[in-house]
């Protein structure tokens, strides 16, 4: 690294942070070796290294329910993956016998 350096001090979630940092050091990086690149990437390619998209209507609706949820302090529909995943089969179950019955 040349005598000219800059610091970059970034705000964020701290278990977003641990999660990363200890995905990175798995890896063998650090959470600046990651930057570093991340930066490299950028300033070599002029892109973001990740293909970023604009949500679709029906994604902003999902996510703007979602906001809506949390603001509320609304509880959780499910108690537990296993619950949703029971619901959401039976839900299928019904429509796929539905779907039969117009047969």
């Amino acid at each position: 690294m040349n005598a000219h350096s800059s610091m970059i001090h970034v705000r964020m979630d701290n278990d977003l942070k641990d999660r990363a940092t200890e995905a990175l050091a798995a890896m063998g990086l650090s959470t600046a070796d990651a930057v570093r690149l991340l930066f490299h990437r950028i300033a070599t390619d002029q892109a973001f290294p990740l293909e970023l998209k604009v949500p679709n209507a029906e994604t902003r609706a999902a996510m703007e329910e979602a906001d809506e949820f949390f603001k509320n302090g609304a509880a959780p529909r499910f108690d537990n993956a296993d619950d949703m995943f029971a619901e959401l089969e039976e839900e299928s179950k019904a429509l796929r016998e539905a779907g039969k019955q117009k047969s």
